[in-house]
């Protein structure tokens, strides 16, 4: 990171937030391709609770279909970098994604944590016990541990708290670095960690195709394709380690 800051290489502990922008290259359609409609549904009608209580069928094909894409689907130089990244550092680090695919774990990275949920996975409404699930829900099929038909695709819905938010805020606090890549800034409230970082003093960086919502918030932005500039910190980041 060099001069960042006035700071030269004091970076140990690290928090990365990844969204849509990360896995875009690898084929995966963000929330709001087609204009945020789904066979003219609008696409929060299919993932709130209300709607799985309204319409289930509908809602579970939705996801059997997005499950089955993502399947198909390889992590980019983007992904690889941040596999790398996780490998070589031996400081602390977090990638906190909002991503539900599995593309960052397919590249090698093990610190991951899945603020929004994973696809790959189907929660179990009567047992609360979460199975990797690469097949469809369609079909009611039973819980694994308990044998109940209560299944429902184990992604952070409208209106649902999301995961693990006592770690992230934990880590940020410990962070030196704060980088958010590929985010549209919009989505809370993984949009106001940038200003929890910045209220603690730690630095912060952002990596994207074009400025966030909250780019101003950010010490520095750095504008491209995530393939292209995620590789890029990356090697810098590892060739400035004390």
């Amino acid at each position: 990171m060099g001069d960042m800051n006035g700071k030269s290489n004091g970076i140990r502990n690290i928090v990365i937030l990844t969204g849509a922008g990360v896995s875009a290259e690898s084929g995966i359609d963000t929330f709001r391709d087609g204009g945020g409609l789904w066979e003219q549904h609008r696409v929060e009608d299919v993932a709130t609770p209300e709607a799985f209580e309204r319409d289930p069928e509908l809602v579970l094909r939705f996801y059997d279909m997005r499950r089955e894409a993502i399947q198909t689907k390889e992590p980019n130089p983007a992904h690889d970098a941040l596999a790398r990244l996780d490998r070589e550092w031996s400081g602390e680090l977090l990638i906190v994604t909002q991503n539900v695919d599995d593309l960052h774990e397919r590249a090698g990275a093990r610190r991951v944590l899945h603020m929004h949920g994973e696809h790959l996975n189907a929660w179990c409404t009567a047992c609360d016990v979460r199975s990797r699930w690469t097949g469809t829900l369609i079909e009611r099929p039973a819980c694994p541990e308990c044998g109940e038909a209560a299944l429902r695709p184990d992604i952070v819905w409208f209106g649902e708290m999301p995961y693990r938010m006592d770690e992230i805020f934990t880590a940020i606090r410990e962070a030196d670095l704060f980088v958010s890549i590929g985010t549209s800034g919009a989505v809370y409230p993984a949009a106001g960690f940038v200003r929890d970082a910045k209220s603690l003093g730690v630095e912060t960086l952002e990596l994207n195709l074009e400025r966030s919502q909250g780019s101003h918030w950010f010490d520095e932005t750095r504008l491209g394709p995530a393939s292209s500039i995620v590789p890029d910190w990356v090697e810098e980041i590892l060739g400035n380690r004390d």
